[in-house]
């Protein structure tokens, strides 16, 4: 699977219409009925074993329908939020909902199968308050052509996480995260000695997940995946051939890194929320994730900007998730689509992302330093009121958050070349005798293949 904000997700609704993948019921004839009603599908549902998120939903999705009386909302019940075969058969089919989840990565895939609704005349501030406080690169993964097709949910930038009580007991600073590669090499290694199975690093090599990692970790050191015109690889270069060097020496010559390997998401979280992994790069919602769903604690979580070679990395890969609109959406479908979406996931101090009062009495997570979708006052806003209802240490993440990294887009074919890059990944963590640069190559010819063909 891709980066899970997908298993991150607390949404979806009173449950009407729950099913196992995403289905267009309410797409042809309710889009708007004579006497102006209109009912909506939306997936991306809370699973059973999130009861305290699920009943969220359904009362936001009450206090939604009370507000717009014309408009029924039903759910459909998906976790993961989205997988990629599933995904890509309701494309080929038509069955999305009539509102439906992605990450900014499937734009292109969506709007190559013909399956996306363009939403440029109802995305306005009547339907949409915060339109224009979000952040304009943000709206920029929303377009294609001078049309907008989503409606962001969160983003996110990579960070390198921290077990804090493993930093302790290996006798590290905490609050002074390693920045570059050759200070996590050092503080893996002591980690690692603490012995009783702890690895003081991890990372991914399966699932594409290593692929977006290699892309995180091109990011960091300055390089990039693909050429400017998006028509070539790039990534076949030193600064490529030095991030699959760095995980050999790791895994092979320092042996921090564990004995298995092929990891793909949710593997390292287990392990770290276990008390059995020092560091990994990851967003900081992975920490909602481990407390939420694997009963780890907060306080035993910090963040530091990604390493590069000299300090924190030149750049850092940002991605995120939104929402999309079926192509046969009617015009009160599409309308009522964001407006519901406003209402669940953009509005200062309600709804699933901005309530924190009531996150906060439910023991979920305050206080992380994103999703940062926001610009000028409703930003401002936003920190004050998380700040004033914050259930960790925000200090613990200043070290991510000062450093100020910039976010880098994913690349054009994102999943595609996730995949190949896996394979070079993998080696490099499993093979002893890899030729790593024979995997560049490899690689770089695979990926060379995917963009002509993508053109």
């Amino acid at each position: 699977m891709r980066r899970s904000a997908a298993l991150l997700v607390v949404g979806a609704l009173s449950l009407t219409a729950a099913a196992c993948s995403s289905s267009a019921t309410g797409s042809s004839g309710t889009g708007g009925n004579s006497d102006g009603k209109v009912t909506i599908t939306v997936d991306c549902a809370p699973p059973t074993s999130r009861p305290t998120q699920r009943q969220q939903w359904a009362d936001d999705v009450a206090g939604f329908e009370k507000l717009h009386p014309n408009i029924t909302v039903k759910s459909i019940d998906t976790f993961p939020c989205e997988t990629p075969e599933l995904f890509t058969a309701a494309l080929r089919g038509g069955t999305e909902a009539n509102v439906f989840y992605t990450y900014f990565t499937d734009r292109q895939q969506v709007l190559d199968a013909g399956q996306a609704a363009d939403i440029t005349p109802y995305v306005t501030a009547q339907n949409l308050p915060v339109k224009d406080d979000i952040l304009p690169s943000v709206w920029d993964a929303m377009k294609s052509g001078g049309k907008t097709y989503a409606v962001p949910r969160t983003n996110y930038s990579m960070g390198l996480i921290i077990n804090r009580k493993l930093f302790q007991q290996a006798g590290l600073n905490p609050d002074q995260p390693p920045q570059t590669w050759a200070e996590v090499e050092a503080d893996a290694q002591k980690i690692t000695a603490l012995g009783g199975g702890i690895a003081g690093y991890g990372d991914y090599s399966a699932g594409n997940n290593g692929g977006w990692h290699f892309t995180a970790e091109m990011d960091a050191r300055g390089g990039a995946m693909v050429s400017a015109d998006g028509k070539k690889a790039a990534f076949n270069t030193a600064q490529g051939l030095a991030i699959l060097q760095n995980l050999h020496k790791l895994r092979f010559d320092d042996k921090v890194m564990g004995t298995t390997q092929l990891y793909k998401w949710g593997d390292l979280q287990k392990q770290m929320a276990a008390g059995k992994l020092g560091m990994y790069i990851a967003a900081p919602d992975d920490i909602t994730y481990m407390v939420q769903s694997l009963g780890a604690h907060y306080e035993d979580f910090g963040m530091g900007p990604i390493p590069g070679d000299t300090g924190p990395g030149a750049g850092t890969l940002a991605g995120g998730d939104d929402y999309m609109f079926n192509i046969k959406d009617t015009p009160a479908q599409i309308t009522a689509g964001v407006q519901l979406l406003s209402y669940l996931w953009l509005t200062e101090g309600q709804g699933q992302q901005y309530n924190y009062p009531r996150s906060k009495a439910s023991g979920q997570a305050v206080g992380l330093p994103e999703p940062e979708l926001f610009q000028g006052a409703t930003a401002a806003k936003d920190t004050q009121l998380k700040t004033a209802n914050a259930t960790m240490s925000v200090q613990a993440f200043a070290p991510f958050v000062s450093a100020n990294v910039p976010g880098v887009g994913e690349p054009a074919n994102a999943q595609a070349i996730y995949k190949i890059l896996d394979t070079a990944m993998a080696s490099a963590v499993t093979d002893p005798n890899a030729d790593l640069q024979k995997l560049l190559d490899t690689a770089e010819s695979q990926v060379n293949e995917v963009l002509a063909n993508a053109q």
